[in-house]
């Protein structure tokens, strides 16, 4: 079996009484797309800190490329890319200038910086605005410059921390399908935090979902699913004070394994959703619970959250860990 680019085992974080990272166990493939998904304060930031050498873990040990983030760190560093939550780039200059100071900062001659700045602007769509100040471009394209800084010397293993925050849907849409032309030409293995369950399901190779700082769940989006076994149906309540009732009513009813509550919205697990809807409708109309509309799901990424944390997604997105 091949090494996995990034291994970690057992990585703990602690931040005075706050643990960002209790036991987190990772192994990322080479030359995958790896999305690690989890609501915000999942700690996931804080893993790619700790693997990008940026912070030291209190307990556990994580090896990036095959070399030790603590022990080896300075030749970790020679082999990654980081584009953090910010774009750290210079506003006053233009597209091409901060990729040649870039250049030069990686020790390239400023030929081979200006070269390289030119492949780069023509990579990732920006060879129109490579001349125009960085103060001028769009959040989609100051994200996009951002990411090929990170690719000045194309390293084995680029960390991308939450790099489609901010942006609309045609512009993640956009970095997404760089990020994946990247790996596939470049052979570059990418761990990309995210907490869009979309993204992760449609662009990610691999997904470790993560919750309070350890992994609770991680494979193909379609593994995570098939492991559910079944549908959702989800119930639009006419009353959300009716809630407690239409679970209760529900309890009863042989085809439906569990139910959760997310608002004025219940959801039921069950194997079959259409062979199941006529005697989950009959049961809330027997308790007098009104339902606005109805929806039958095949198993999706929240699922997958619900199943393994017992809260949906955006519940836990009101967690404020760092």
């Amino acid at each position: 079996m091949s090494v996995p680019a990034i291994a970690c085992e057992g990585l703990c974080k602690r931040f005075g009484k706050t643990t960002a990272l209790d036991g987190l166990d990772l192994a990322v493939p080479e030359s995958a797309v790896y999305g690690l998904l989890g609501p915000n304060g999942a700690g996931k930031t804080t893993a790619v800190r700790v693997l990008a050498t940026l912070l030291r873990p209190d307990h556990g040990r994580a090896e990036v490329a095959g070399f030790d983030v603590v022990r080896q760190a300075a030749q970790v560093r020679a082999r990654i890319g980081l584009a953090g939550q910010n774009a750290a780039v210079d506003e006053i200059l233009s597209g091409r200038q901060n990729l040649v100071m870039f250049g030069r900062l990686c020790h390239l001659t400023a030929r081979a910086a200006r070269r390289r700045a030119d492949e780069l602007l023509g990579q990732f769509g920006l060879a129109g605005a490579g001349g125009k100040p960085v103060k001028a471009y769009s959040g989609g394209m100051r994200r996009r410059l951002d990411l090929a800084a990170s690719f000045i010397v194309a390293p084995r293993v680029l960390f991308l921390d939450e790099p489609t925050t901010g942006l609309d849907p045609e512009g993640r849409a956009s970095l997404w399908a760089v990020l994946t032309g990247l790996s596939a030409g470049a052979g570059t293995t990418i761990l990309v935090t995210t907490h869009y369950l979309e993204e992760a399901d449609q662009f990610a190779d691999q997904i470790a979902i993560t919750d309070r700082g350890r992994v609770v769940a991680d494979g193909t989006s379609g593994q995570l699913k098939a492991e559910l076994r079944g549908d959702s149906v989800l119930l639009e309540l006419a009353d959300a004070g009716r809630v407690d009732h239409a679970r209760k009513a529900l309890a009863d009813v042989p085809e439906v394994r569990d139910t959760s509550a997310d608002g004025a919205v219940v959801r039921a697990r069950v194997a079959d959703g259409p062979r199941a809807l006529p005697a989950v409708l009959a049961a809330l109309e027997a308790a007098s619970v009104p339902v606005e509309s109805v929806t039958v799901a095949r198993p999706s990424l929240d699922d997958v959250y619900l199943h393994h944390t017992g809260r949906s997604f955006r519940q836990a997105e009101g967690i404020t860990v760092s």
